[in-house]
């Protein structure tokens, strides 16, 4: 079956091009022939950009919404050449085919008939959280004839966040849109809940894509390497959004182990930063990472997930405003919510020394695995 995967912009997200990676790899593996849509930002029309940037003012220095960080389009594009110079050749290598790029619905229209798909797979990622997706509408599938017979999946879709953040109108449009869909299912368990009463429509609980392939698959991408070989006890921090509060507890942490800390990121979410800085490492060095570190700290989801993977003793510090209930759900699933730290005063040596049971850990994987295969399998015979 021919299928398109519908999933953010791909560039300095490590999560987020793993995710890609994962899903289009288990879709080969079944046999399928996956084409990733490109869908990128919309172009803003000449006559509205004056109107545009109003708004990015008053929302970036008035509201101080600080994720509208450029006002204008090319600056936009040159400095993510720059940011993802390192990035994008993982997207390029390993997430293909994908479509020429397709900014507004009637290209993505146009996509579905050029390649011929059967179906679409939207997801996984955040893609039904209004702030990431400019163009959220396309996330509901809206480009596609209502009796269209292309089959409708979302896979591991994330609203990112357990709060609803969409207005009456996206609510009441955005329901009649996803009632025509074949199959849903949701990565977080408030997903279930929301999709549920706020659509109407029963989700199924799934695996993020990423956690569908095994820790070999992920090494099979990384070029041998010794640079982390000899650190006793070094611990891998992977923090996004640096603060005193982290600062603090990584001290804390890495006092404690006696040990080392090392970090596989630059500043490429610090927008004010010089581009120098931004610049992202590459993917297979982030992942190698993972395998070279014995403790990890971070306040990142798929930190988080690549940690369960690579069967890393973790920390994780719960970044509210990327949204809580991802993280709260991915540990619930595992049965690590102890490994939520909420600030480094609170912090005991009896948490940072405590064990976790892998082979419990590993057995829930199996049979969450089994559980998201068999979504994907019936999805796609019907």
């Amino acid at each position: 079956m021919r299928i398109g995967i519908l999933t953010l912009p791909l560039h300095t997200n490590y999560g987020g091009n793993l995710q890609a990676f994962a899903l289009m790899t288990v879709l080969k593996r079944m046999g399928h022939e996956p084409y990733l849509l490109d869908r990128r930002r919309s172009r803003i029309p000449l006559l509205k950009y004056p109107f545009v940037l109003l708004k990015r003012f008053v929302v970036y220095y008035i509201l101080g919404r600080k994720e509208i960080s450029v006002f204008y389009e090319k600056k936009f594009d040159e400095e993510l050449l720059i940011v993802s110079r390192y990035t994008q050749p993982f997207i390029d290598r390993f997430i293909v085919p994908k479509t020429e790029v397709l900014r507004s619905s009637k290209e993505l229209a146009g996509a579905v008939l050029k390649y011929n798909l059967e179906a679409i797979i939207v997801g996984s990622d955040q893609v039904w959280r209004p702030k990431y997706s400019p163009a959220i509408n396309n996330y509901f599938l809206d480009f596609i004839n209502e009796n269209s017979k292309i089959e409708r999946i979302a896979y591991a879709a994330s609203f990112g966040t357990a709060d609803w953040e969409f207005s009456e109108r996206q609510t009441r449009d955005f329901s009649k849109l996803l009632v025509r869909f074949n199959s849903v299912s949701v990565r977080e368990d408030s997903g279930h809940k929301l999709c549920r009463e706020k659509f109407g429509v029963d989700a199924v609980h799934v695996l993020d894509p990423t956690m569908l392939l095994d820790r070999e698959d992920y090494l099979g991408l990384v070029a041998p390497s010794g640079r982390f070989e000899g650190e006793k006890k070094a611990l891998l921090v992977y923090i996004l959004d640096e603060t005193e509060e982290t600062s603090q507890l990584v001290n804390r942490i890495t006092g404690e182990l006696g040990g080392s800390s090392f970090r596989v990121n630059s500043k490429t979410e610090e927008k004010e930063a010089p581009v120098e800085e931004r610049i992202a490492p590459p993917t297979e060095e982030w992942i190698l990472g993972f395998e070279r570190a014995e403790y990890v700290i971070t306040d990142s989801f798929h930190a988080c997930v690549f940690s369960i993977l690579f069967r890393k003793p973790f920390w994780v510090y719960v970044n509210k405003n990327r949204g809580a209930a991802r993280f709260e759900s991915l540990l619930k699933v595992f049965g690590l919510e102890d490994r939520i730290l909420s600030d480094w005063e609170s912090l005991e040596l009896d948490s940072i020394n405590k064990t976790i049971d892998w082979d419990t850990v590993c057995e829930i994987l199996r049979e969450r695995k089994e559980h998201s295969f068999k979504f994907l399998e019936d999805g796609l015979r019907l």
